[in-house]
């Protein structure tokens, strides 16, 4: 099931053409997005995930979006949503058509969330770590790398994903250049060792997690110890236990990174996830 309703509340059917060939987020990847997480009519963090879209936005000098109306917009969605109990609120602001008359294109999307997301939250998943090919320090030289933007320009993430695909694992985790763990290709990094969750810092060129930032919020009421520091490759397979976080996957456990079976974390994936769950009661 697909529900789509432009930025200005036109409700529209998700099965015919809206958008112009030359639309600049089709043609270059110019625009952002997010991935909001709706749980029986509920969408999470979608004040964190506006904040987001609008800091993506001005890293690409887009037109600063009107956050209300995409709240607007997004509640429209949910409220014509007659599927499942979860699915996922897809929110995309491109530059518009490349000899338009200069306005975005900007819509939300109800999405069903794919089995494979619902198999993987349950069983886990193995992962490879991956070259990202660039060093940290880079962040600061080069803004326009656009490193930790959620931008449209997808391929190489998705181009990641296929490579674990064909090489027996499920997902990927880069790694930079001199070593530091820097993020999934569409998930968040927690390593858990002892009553300590870590996660990577957004100044290494990643963004910054909504659902990590639940996940800690609530681990931090129930007493844990969180950080948001440099983790080194070597570290991840030596961790009680290592997690994929994000809006649609929520916490993913991995159980086994770059062929080699990890410790085993069933029990611990459990613990985060009711913690995760009890920020929405």
């Amino acid at each position: 099931m697909r529900v789509l309703v432009m930025l200005d509340g036109t409700h529209a059917d998700a099965d015919h053409p809206h958008i112009r060939v030359d639309d600049l987020g089709l043609m270059r990847g110019d625009g952002v997005f997010e991935t909001v997480l709706v749980v029986d009519g509920q969408p999470r963090e979608l004040g964190p995930h506006l904040d987001r879209l609008a800091r993506s936005a001005a890293m690409l000098n887009l037109p600063a979006p009107d956050l209300a109306a995409w709240e607007r917009v997004s509640q429209a969605v949910i409220d014509r949503w007659t599927g499942s109990g979860e699915f996922a609120l897809k929110l995309v602001y491109t530059r518009g058509p490349e000899f338009g008359d200069g306005s975005p294109t900007a819509f939300a999307l109800g999405m069903t969330i794919g089995p494979k997301t619902f198999t993987h939250r349950e069983g886990g998943v193995a992962a490879l770590t991956l070259d990202r090919g660039f060093d940290p320090s880079i962040v600061e030289r080069a803004p326009w790398l656009l490193l930790g933007a959620k931008t449209l320009s997808y391929a190489l993430n998705m181009a990641a994903l296929r490579y674990a695909e064909a090489h027996g694992a499920d997902e990927a985790i880069f790694i930079a250049s001199d070593g530091s763990v820097l993020e999934g290709p569409t998930a968040s990094i927690v390593l858990v060792e002892g009553d300590t969750m870590r996660t990577t810092p957004p100044t290494i060129g990643i963004l910054p997690g909504t659902t990590q930032a639940a996940l800690f919020r609530a681990a931090e009421r129930s007493g844990w110890t969180t950080r948001t520091e440099p983790i080194h490759r070597d570290e991840l397979k030596g961790a009680e236990g290592l997690f994929l976080v994000s809006s649609v996957r929520k916490v993913t456990r991995v159980h086994t990174l770059d062929g080699v079976e990890l410790p085993d974390s069933v029990k611990l994936h459990t613990e985060l996830s009711a913690l995760y769950e009890s920020e929405y009661p």
